[in-house]
């Protein structure tokens, strides 16, 4: 087995693209369910809004690159809006199955036959990112050490990246310590006590949803650039189960949490996939016991167990606080 590729790939994943997207997905989970205690299970919807409205205003409509940006956010706000309208008054299950039901019912309209001269059908759209790659200012070349090491175009990719991350952040931590943040962690913790001191818990959960989803809107809207294609089969319900995996790993209603748990997260899903694969391809695995169209089923079933021992031993996270979480009052 190779060690050193298998490290290499492990130390990269851990910053790259992928942990790029689900840390800012997990940042708005984290305000929906570890601030505010709302239980949305469709956060891939949010981020198929985002991605899809950034590359069908640009490939099809034409619009200009800043345009496509502001109608991908401008869908998750409405997303939000028509989710959170007839649910938000009821108890969270009615939200979680809302929220799972829409983000299935928009991917099969974006698949649909249909739609395909807007959405592109099953085969998706692609080449809508030009602009983004023309704003890239690093000059051509290699740059980092040992194993993050990049050319121009990918290390542009993750300074947008990580710098919108930074940004959600930065929001995150303004707001949580600001007044409207106590606001939406006492109703989290007691939403009768909350009315009952004058609070809207409607509204500002409302406001929770709209925010939330727009962060993982901004993650779907990268995945589209970064990737420079969407197709409704990349937006199916398991990112945001992987999602609540990155947030529940980090630390739940911790600021740092979704993006350690996202990093730690993609790192183990690559360590695993490559040591088993190298595994295989080494003749340390036998046949009879798993071949190589096995491994991606494989890795999430050892991801699984290492989440259930988390989950029994330390239900915070790694970086999470016992008194920040109360699952059972959800």
């Amino acid at each position: 087995m190779n060690w050193g590729d298998i490290l290499t790939g492990t130390l990269r994943a851990s910053v790259g693209e992928q942990a790029i997207i689900y840390a800012l997905a997990a940042i708005g989970l984290n305000i929906h369910f570890g601030y505010t205690g709302l239980l949305n299970f469709g956060q891939i919807g949010f981020m198929a809004v985002g991605a899809y409205g950034v590359a069908i205003s640009i490939h099809t409509w034409g619009w200009s690159f800043w345009a496509g940006l502001a109608f991908g956010i401008f869908g998750a706000i409405v997303l939000a809006l028509l989710l959170g309208l007839p649910t938000l008054r009821l108890r969270a299950d009615y939200l979680a199955i809302v929220t799972i039901a829409a983000s299935e019912i928009f991917r099969r309209l974006m698949g649909a036959t249909k739609f395909r001269e807007t959405t592109g059908g099953a085969d998706g759209l692609s080449g809508y990112n030009g602009r983004f790659r023309e704003l890239n200012f690093i000059p051509d070349g290699e740059y980092g050490f040992g194993p993050w090491r990049y050319n121009s175009g990918e290390l542009w990719e993750l300074v947008v990246g990580w710098t919108l991350v930074f940004l959600a952040v930065g929001l995150t931590f303004l707001l949580i310590r600001s007044p409207w943040g106590r606001v939406i962690k006492a109703i989290r913790e007691d939403e009768d006590a909350a009315r009952a001191l004058g609070k809207n818990a409607y509204w500002y959960k409302m406001q929770s949803l709209v925010l939330g989803g727009v962060i993982g809107a901004v993650g779907g809207m990268f995945w589209a650039l970064a990737q420079a294609n969407v197709s409704a089969n990349n937006f199916n319900p398991e990112p945001t189960f992987f999602a609540y995996v990155a947030l529940i790993l980090g630390g739940t209603a911790r600021i740092w949490g979704p993006v350690v748990g996202s990093m730690i997260f993609w790192a183990i899903i690559t360590f695993t996939n490559e040591a088993l694969r190298s595994g295989i391809r080494a003749d340390y695995v036998p046949d009879w016991l798993m071949d190589r169209t096995q491994v991606g089923t494989v890795r999430l079933m050892l991801v699984g167990v290492a989440l259930i021992l988390l989950v029994i031993f330390r239900p915070q996270g790694i970086f999470g606080d016992k008194r920040e979480i109360a699952l059972e009052a959800r």
